[in-house]
C-alpha cells in the first residue's frame, strides 16, 4: 500500500494541530496552579499588625497593637495587596506613575532575595546583596499609556495612590509567558513590591 504526499501532509497538519492543542491545554494547567498559589499566599498575608500610641487627656500613654484586614484589588489578571495605602488621586489607565519596585520570581510564598530579579529599591537590593547595573536608585517613572510594561504589572498598577505600598502579583500568562527573559525562566509568576512616590492623571 502507498502513502501518498497528501495523506503524510495530513498527518502532519494533524500531529501539529494536536501538539499545539497540548501545549496550550499544559500552559492553561500551569498558569491555574499559578492562581491557587496567587491565592494562597494572599489569603495567608491578608492581615498586617499595627501600633500605635493613646493619648489620654491627663496626658499618659498607651502603646496599642492590632490586627488589620489589608486590602486586595483584582484587576485583570493581577492581584494588588496593599500594604500601607496611600492618599491622593488614584492612578488612571493613562496617568503617570513614579515608584520603586523590587521584582520577584513567585514561587508560592513570601519573596526571598534568591528569587530577586531586579529592584531599583536601596535598602532591598542592600539588604538582598543584590548587584544592580545602574547603582544610582532613579526612580522608575512610567507614562502609561506610554511605558512598555507587563501586562500584570500594568493592571496591578492601575489605581494606586501616592505613598501605596502594595505587591502586585500575576501568573506568567500576563508576564514573559512562555519564554525566558534574563535569570527569569519560562512560566514564570512573578511578585513585584512597589513604592509609590508619585501620580499624575494629568
Amino acid at each position: 500500500m502507498k502513502i501518498k504526499s497528501a495523506d503524510i501532509l495530513f498527518l502532519l497538519i494533524i500531529c501539529m494541530m494536536t501538539a499545539s492543542s497540548c501545549v496550550k491545554e499544559k500552559l492553561e494547567t500551569i498558569y491555574q496552579k499559578q492562581e491557587s498559589q496567587i491565592d494562597s499566599y494572599l489569603s495567608k498575608n491578608n492581615t498586617a499588625k499595627r501600633d500605635s500610641t493613646i493619648i489620654y487627656e491627663d496626658g499618659t500613654k498607651k502603646d496599642t497593637t492590632w490586627t488589620e484586614e489589608l486590602q486586595i484589588v483584582y484587576n485583570r489578571g493581577a492581584a494588588r495587596l496593599v500594604k500601607k495605602k496611600g492618599s491622593g488621586p488614584k492612578l488612571a489607565a493613562d496617568g503617570a506613575v513614579s515608584f520603586y519596585y523590587a521584582g520577584y520570581i513567585f514561587k508560592g510564598s513570601a519573596p526571598t532575595a534568591a528569587n530577586l530579579f531586579a529592584t531599583n529599591h536601596q535598602t532591598t537590593a542592600e539588604t538582598s546583596e543584590f548587584e544592580v547595573t545602574d547603582a544610582d536608585y532613579s526612580l522608575f517613572e512610567a507614562n502609561m499609556a506610554e511605558t512598555e510594561l507587563l501586562e500584570g504589572l500594568r493592571a496591578g498598577l492601575e489605581g494606586v495612590s501616592a505613598g501605596e505600598e502594595c505587591e502586585i502579583l500575576f501568573t506568567a500568562k500576563y508576564g514573559y509567558g512562555n519564554r525566558t527573559f534574563g535569570i527569569i525562566p519560562v512560566n514564570s509568576a512573578l511578585l513585584y513590591r512597589i513604592w509609590v512616590v508619585g501620580v499624575s492623571n494629568d
